[in-house]
């Protein structure tokens, strides 16, 4: 009997192992063939140009391949849907783990689930129908479609990974630490956040680096509520992102042509991005978990 308990955990450890080494083995499978396929183009074209150049006209009779635009793009898009998105799912989070009661936690619980389920292509129609034009009505510009309402919608399809992970992380806390802190006079309030939270901030971070990579790597939404011109990024102007940049003109360019391999390589750069982010992240939560 023994011996069977044991080799079925032997069974079991196996397929775990084989499943986590299957993961691995995308994950390193497509940053080869990113690296195989973009590397060609940047070759051709130079590091500096592709990287630092400010125009992209990958179709003119002279294309230029300048993705400077699409970078600061989706470095300010990411940033300011992760300033709006962050503190409202924060402050949604605490409240449902901690202050809400159940019949309000249960409905808000199940808004926020639905909103997690809606495709990212009714969110970009409903902000094309409604938000573009209210923001051209309520700012008196020529069109709506800009990086704010690109913003925007980021930041509205953040909140449910940030609630939702945050609110675990928080409920995860054991319940004698905020008993321990109202023992000490400390009230309910200074108890969440001086307590609860502090206890919970890898969940909490956890969370920033869900909603950091959903944020960068969103395109069909944004591509409906940013105008989709490879301008220099400005609030009110039509922009576009390195992800809609990439499946913008995918479908149409030739194979084997450079304006291909510039979109692969495109699509490298923003594999790169994403991986710094997280790298960053992680290790400063690592060092606040030593300190």
């Amino acid at each position: 009997m023994k011996n069977r308990k044991q080799l079925l955990e032997t069974i079991i450890h196996g397929i775990f192992l084989v499943l986590g080494l299957i993961t691995v083995g995308c994950v390193l499978i497509i940053s080869i063939y990113l690296v195989i396929s973009g590397i060609p183009a940047i070759r051709e074209i130079g590091l500096v140009d592709f990287l630092f150049g400010k125009k992209w006209a990958s179709t003119a009779a002279e294309p230029s391949y300048g993705i400077l635009p699409f970078i600061l793009t989706s470095v300010y898009g990411t940033a300011g849907a992760i300033v709006i998105g962050v503190p409202i799912g924060f402050m949604t989070a605490v409240y449902l783990a901690k202050l809400a009661n159940p019949k309000v936690k249960s409905v808000v619980q199940g808004a926020v689930s639905l909103l997690a389920g809606i495709p990212s292509v009714v969110y970009g129609l409903v902000g094309m129908l409604t938000l573009v034009p209210a923001i051209r009505i309520l700012f008196h510009v020529p069109d709506g479609a800009s990086l704010l309402a690109a913003i925007i919608v980021l930041a509205v399809m953040i909140l449910p990974s940030i609630i939702n992970v945050s609110m675990t992380a928080l409920e995860a806390v054991p319940k004698e630490y905020e008993d321990a802190s109202l023992a000490l006079g400390a009230t309910p309030v200074e108890t969440y956040f001086r307590v609860s939270v502090p206890a919970a901030k890898s969940g909490i971070a956890a969370a920033v680096v869900l909603g950091v990579g959903r944020a960068i790597g969103e395109a069909m939404a944004i591509m409906m509520v940013a105008g989709n011109a490879p301008n220099m990024p400005s609030l009110f102007q039509s922009v576009r992102f390195l992800t809609t940049a990439v499946s913008s003109e995918m479908s149409y360019a030739a194979d084997g042509s450079l304006q291909k391999q510039a979109l692969f390589s495109i699509a490298l750069v923003l594999f790169l991005f994403i991986m710094l982010i997280n790298a960053t992240l992680n290790f400063f939560l690592k060092r606040s978990k030593e300190n």
